[in-house]
């Protein structure tokens, strides 16, 4: 049994990092190519986990499928984080 009074560490590693954020990067310039939000289709499949929230265009959903939706997140608050209280 797990004590719940306890703050847990979650850490990822600092190399995959740049591979995430070079991934969101292909992505989002294959969806507004295609015309699409990225920003709401990414929170779409981030929430679902269903990839087809992200189009096939120049490989994107294979690119995005290859990281998990927490890593994905893991960056995108790194990103906010670093630019909002950073400055």
């Amino acid at each position: 049994m797990s004590n719940t009074n306890v703050t847990q560490f979650f850490k990822v590693p600092q190399d995959n990092e740049s591979d995430v954020e070079k991934v969101l990067e292909a992505v989002c310039h294959a969806m507004m190519e295609k015309g699409y939000n990225p920003q709401s289709q990414i929170v779409g499949y981030i929430m679902s986990g269903d990839p087809t929230y992200i189009t096939s265009y120049k490989g994107a959903r294979s690119m995005i499928m290859k990281v998990e939706r927490d890593e994905i997140l893991e960056e995108l608050m790194r990103f906010y984080l670093e630019n909002k209280l950073n400055r």
